[in-house]
Parts: C-alpha cells; sequence; structure tokens
C-alpha cells in the first residue's frame, strides 16, 4: 500500500487527528475515497470502521460537540451553535444537552462580544440597529441583544 492510498480506517484516523469529527462528518468525507470491493460495499466499509474507532475511544459525538462549544462558543451565540451542531450530524438530544451548557454562560459571551467589536453605548438608533444587527448575526438570542447592548448589569 502505497502512501496516497489509505485504508477507510486510516483516513479516518487522518481527519480525526486534525479535530473532532462527528460520525456523521466522517461518513460525508469518507465515501468520496472508498470503493466498492467484493466482499462489502462502500457503506459497510465505512461502518465498519467508524464502529471500531467508536469501540476503541477514537471517535465520539459527546468530544465533537464539546470541541464546537469550545472553538466556537466564545464568538457565537446559542442560534449558531445550534445550526453548527445540527450540520455535524448530531443527535438531538446531545445538541440540546450542549446549547443548554452554552446558554449559562451567552450573556457573559455577548458582552465580551460586544465589546470587543464595539466598546461604547451607540449614540444614535442607527447605531444602536447596527450593533444589534451585529449581535443577532452571531447568533445570539434577542433579549441577551437588548441587555447587551441596552448595557443592563443585571445577570
Amino acid at each position: 500500500m502505497g502512501f496516497g492510498s489509505l485504508s477507510v480506517k486510516g483516513r479516518a484516523l487522518r481527519y480525526l487527528s486534525q479535530r473532532e469529527h462527528s460520525r456523521a462528518e466522517l461518513e460525508r468525507k469518507l465515501a468520496r475515497h472508498v470503493q466498492d470491493t467484493e466482499e462489502l460495499g462502500a457503506q459497510a466499509q465505512i461502518a465498519l470502521a467508524l464502529d471500531q474507532l467508536a469501540a476503541v475511544g477514537l471517535l465520539s459525538e459527546t468530544r465533537a460537540a464539546e470541541s464546537v462549544l469550545n472553538s466556537q462558543g466564545q464568538r457565537y451565540g446559542s442560534r449558531r451553535l445550534k445550526q453548527v451542531l445540527q450540520a455535524k450530524g448530531l443527535a438531538a438530544d446531545l445538541v440540546s444537552t450542549t446549547l443548554e451548557q452554552a446558554r449559562g454562560t451567552e450573556l457573559a459571551r455577548a458582552r465580551e462580544v460586544w465589546r470587543r467589536r464595539f466598546g461604547q453605548a451607540p449614540t444614535d438608533p442607527a447605531e444602536r440597529a447596527r450593533q444589534m444587527r451585529f449581535l443577532a448575526g452571531r447568533g445570539f438570542d434577542g433579549d441577551v441583544i437588548r441587555r447587551v447592548v441596552r448595557g443592563d448589569d443585571d445577570d
């Protein structure tokens, strides 16, 4: 086997060495590189390799969700995080559990994002709308956005 032709498991390990992936992400990525063989179909090869990796703890949906929360949680609100987690093909209960963790710190995270970008309260309605649109684009909830832009100090 040459360096250019990795096994399904080897290719999956290469992807996992770069960052955490969900099972659905790896299935999509590996499907492009797997060819049907006589003894096993492409989907069966992928499923077998991913089952082996999950059995030894190298593939974990929970770690993939935590990785998203750690890498993107400081910049984005719960709405945006939900989109990212769902796009990774994670289970709905895992997505909701991860979002509950994120919602506990959403106000503080929104304040920090706002502080880095703007740093001062809006002086006119147009500036206020601009700041609110920015935070909405980052996926923060409306009540959190209003509290941050208004400058409410209660948590």
